[in-house]
C-alpha cells in the first residue's frame, strides 16, 4: 500500500508543482508512469514553445524550449527519488510532438545516487550528468535515433 501512495504522491506533486514552466506557461503532459519494486519508468510531452515567444527571434526561442524540457527532466527525477523510497532507479523518456507524429528528444536511465555537483552552472551539463541523453543543434534538441525507442511511444 506504501507503493501506491507514494506513486499517488508523485502524479500530484507532478500536477502541482510542473503545472507550469519557468520558460513556458504550457502544462506538462504525462504519458506514462510505472513503479516496478526498484524501478521506475516515465514518459512525458516536452512543453510546446511559449506563445509569447512568437515574437522574439527563432534561435532563442528554441533555447528557451530546450532549457525548459532540460529542466523539467532533472525536476521529474528529483521527484521520482523524493517521493517513491523504493525505487532506485528511473527511465525517463521525453518527446516532442510534431505535426506528424512524436520524436524522442531526451532518454536515459537515472539513479538515485547521480547528483550533478551544485557548482555545475550549465543545464545541458547537469542533466549528462544525471545520466540523460539527448542532442542539441543550435540550442535546439534533436530526435534521437530509433535505438532509443525500445520501450516507448515511436509516434504517438
Amino acid at each position: 500500500m506504501k507503493a501506491l501512495w507514494e506513486a499517488a504522491d508523485f502524479l500530484k506533486r507532478v500536477q502541482r508543482e510542473l503545472r507550469f514552466g519557468e520558460l513556458s506557461r504550457a502544462s506538462l503532459r504525462l504519458l506514462r508512469f510505472e513503479v516496478r519494486e526498484t524501478a521506475a519508468e516515465c514518459e512525458w510531452i516536452a512543453r510546446p514553445p511559449d506563445p509569447w515567444d512568437a515574437d522574439i527571434p527563432a534561435h532563442i526561442a528554441h533555447r528557451n524550449q530546450t532549457f525548459q524540457a532540460l529542466r523539467d527532466a532533472i525536476a521529474i527525477r528529483e521527484l521520482i527519488f523524493e517521493t517513491i523510497s523504493g525505487v532506485n532507479t528511473a527511465k525517463l523518456r521525453v518527446y516532442r510532438q510534431s505535426s506528424s507524429a512524436a520524436e524522442l528528444i531526451i532518454t536515459g536511465t537515472v539513479t538515485r545516487e547521480d547528483k550533478p555537483p551544485f557548482r555545475v552552472s550549465s543545464i545541458a551539463m547537469q542533466a549528462k550528468l544525471c545520466g540523460l541523453h539527448f542532442t542539441m543543434n543550435d540550442g535546439l534538441l534533436g530526435a534521437l535515433p530509433p535505438k532509443e525507442h525500445k520501450f516507448g511511444f515511436a509516434s504517438l
